[in-house]
């Protein structure tokens, strides 16, 4: 089993793109925490989940490069004299691809690019991490879906994900540079975006219940996913990152513990003690995109580095509540504090 200790990234230069959003800055945190000297990049993109207080615990101990993985002079600088580069960066909407696919090319295929070949030229000797998604698989022929499956995914969106992850694993074969790949299931936890719906729906539906409104649940609410809390993804991050035995290999980072929508949002309803849920039709465009049941087979992830979550459902939901009634008022949107400014002014 592959242990962390506080000396494992203490002293370390470590580049994190995308690492003001949600799981970026639970990156950062935790290794600014045990002594890494942390660099984050992102572009601050409008609703791609940015959000500067989400590094407000070690804002004085990371810099920040406000940046686009694009550019090529900035990620050349940047990628110098770095130890381990987590990149976390990209489009990350299935609906958003499906109406414009160009970001996903640009973000999450250029961008990777661009990152890979900086290290290629300035830093071939860093350890490169890579956050796709379990939507790399597309409809799953058999359950839990294990790395040898077929990846045939449906959108835009699993498809430059599974593009980076291939440009990254070209760049460990052919030029050297040390990568892990890994496949993300469902993650959910403090610090993800609050202001939509269009990614993040577990977070998205504790949002409905701290508002005590209605959580939609489409179809039957049968469907099946695999949930894991983001410490637990933090942890599985950087435990492949220091394994030398995970370089070039793909992993699952999921649970083995699926779930079905109606259970987990009636779990949401019951422990926030407010909101309800009702079925719904599927939209157009969400139906398009669904791909049906879905978890991970984690044996590979288990068998390199030990590695399992171990939050419960209900203690990560528990944590995600209490993290989001404390500080609401820096994830909710400006537009709705005005609109309640507003509101109470006329009463």
């Amino acid at each position: 089993m592959v242990e962390l200790n506080a000396k494992t990234f203490a002293g370390k230069n470590v580049l994190i793109t995308g690492g003001m959003g949600f799981i970026g800055s639970n990156l950062a945190i935790k290794l600014a925490d045990m002594g890494a000297k942390v660099t984050v990049l992102d572009a601050m993109i409008p609703d791609y989940g940015g959000n500067e207080f989400n590094i407000w615990p070690v804002r004085d101990k990371i810099h920040v490069n406000y940046c686009d993985i694009r550019d090529i002079s900035a990620v050349e600088y940047l990628v110098r004299n770095k130890d381990f580069v987590f990149h976390l960066a990209g489009q990350a909407c299935h609906v958003t691809s499906l109406v414009n696919p160009f970001p996903d090319i640009e973000i999450n295929i250029t961008g990777t690019a661009v990152i890979m070949e900086a290290l290629k030229k300035y830093n071939r000797d860093a350890i490169v991490v890579y956050t796709g998604t379990r939507g790399q698989y597309g409809p799953s022929l058999s359950l839990p879906a294990s790395e040898d499956a077929p990846t045939n995914p449906k959108g835009i969106y699993e498809i430059s994900n599974l593009t980076a992850e291939k440009i990254i694993k070209v760049y460990n074969d052919v030029h050297g540079i040390r990568s892990v790949l890994l496949r993300l299931t469902n993650t959910y936890g403090p610090r993800s975006q609050m202001k939509h719906s269009r990614f993040g729906v577990f977070n998205w539906f504790i949002r409905l219940a701290l508002d005590n409104q209605t959580i939609q649940v489409f179809g039957d609410g049968g469907i099946l996913r695999d949930f894991v809390y983001v410490d637990d993804c933090i942890d599985a991050i950087l435990r492949c990152s220091v394994e030398p035995k995970c370089y070039g290999e793909i992993f699952n980072v999921g649970s083995d513990v699926p779930v079905s929508f109606l259970e987990m949002v009636k779990k949401i309803v019951d422990i926030s003690g407010s909101g309800n849920w009702k079925f719904a039709e599927f939209s157009a465009e969400r139906k398009a995109v669904e791909q049906g049941d879905f978890y991970s087979d984690i044996t590979k992830i288990k068998n390199f580095i030990g590695w399992e979550p171990t939050t419960s459902l209900e203690d990560g939901i528990k944590q995600t509540l209490e993290y989001y009634r404390e500080h609401r008022d820096k994830y909710w949107t400006l537009e709705e504090k005005k609109d309640k400014v507003a509101a109470a002014a006329t009463k």
